[in-house]
């Protein structure tokens, strides 16, 4: 039983096994921030360019930081900037898409 007792050297929030995670954690930041920035602009019709751009990067970002990602929590955050990033994408080309009627 002695084993199941472990000194924990180090908590950290965004690894849970220990070790650091720089490409891992500045995608979860990167994702978070364009999905809070596309949801929250997908509120206002006339910022539909940023929503859907800020929406498609947030979507690109996060798939490929799921891809790399190695802990639960920044699964967790990856999919919460995902949710956003998504919802902001499609309301803001439902309003007038990525290009806004530029190209034709």
């Amino acid at each position: 039983m002695a084993q199941a007792i472990r000194p924990q050297t180090s908590i950290s929030l965004l690894a849970t096994d220990g070790k650091p995670h720089p490409l891992q954690d500045t995608l979860m930041a990167v994702t978070l921030v364009l999905g809070a920035v596309a949801f929250v602009t997908a509120f206002f019709h006339g910022l539909h360019l940023l929503t859907s751009w800020a929406g498609l990067i947030g979507i690109l970002t996060g798939a490929y930081g799921q891809f790399v990602s190695v802990t639960t929590r920044e699964r967790f955050a990856l999919i919460i900037g995902l949710g956003a990033s998504a919802i902001g994408f499609f309301i803001g080309m439902f309003h007038g898409g990525l290009f806004g009627g530029w190209l034709g």
